[in-house]
């Protein structure tokens, strides 16, 4: 069974390997993720809902019908309000959307840099990175109360910096 620190070893790395943010949402059921994890600005994140673009995104359209992994540029024939557009204003320059669909449920996130775009093996990296945490964080009824709750509790701090310490 996995524990808060292994998951939390990874989020580190995928912190680090996406520089400008992410944003995992795990077991989606319908619309809406039993966990979600963000590391965007939290002025991105804010505007994102304000403006309800969730309901426009194409990488959460892509991560509901597709598995695998894509860069944002492939996508941009579908950005149809300009959210890309509006992620640069941000820094998130580069990004990569990946998703998985496992034991019955299925997991997507995005990563972002403001550098450069990421190689096909970052990619297969975070896709394989993605999958891990998917499986982790599977409920069949074997998850720890403690780590459930610990999860809870992660994906409200994660959005302020001193989420690293806990």
């Amino acid at each position: 069974m996995a524990d808060k620190e292994d998951i939390r070893g990874i989020l580190l790395r995928l912190e680090e390997q996406s520089p400008a943010g992410f944003a995992i949402a795990f077991h989606v059921k319908f619309t809406t993720p039993e966990f979600l994890l963000q590391t965007y600005p939290a002025d991105w994140i804010d505007l994102y809902s304000e403006r309800g673009y969730v309901m426009q995104d194409p990488t959460v359209s892509w991560g509901f019908n597709n598995e695998g992994s894509i860069r944002w540029s492939e996508l941009a024939d579908q950005d149809l309000v300009g959210i890309f557009e509006e992620c640069r204003k941000f820094d998130m320059n580069f990004g990569v959307s990946v998703a998985i669909e496992q034991g019955g449920s299925r997991s997507f996130a995005s990563f972002t840099r403001s550098d450069r775009d990421f190689t096909d093996a970052e990619c297969a990296d975070l896709h394989d990175q993605l999958a891990t945490l998917h499986e982790m964080t599977l409920s069949d009824g074997s998850m720890d109360a403690d780590l459930r709750q610990d999860l809870h509790d992660l994906s409200v701090q994660m959005t302020h910096p001193d989420w690293r310490k806990g």
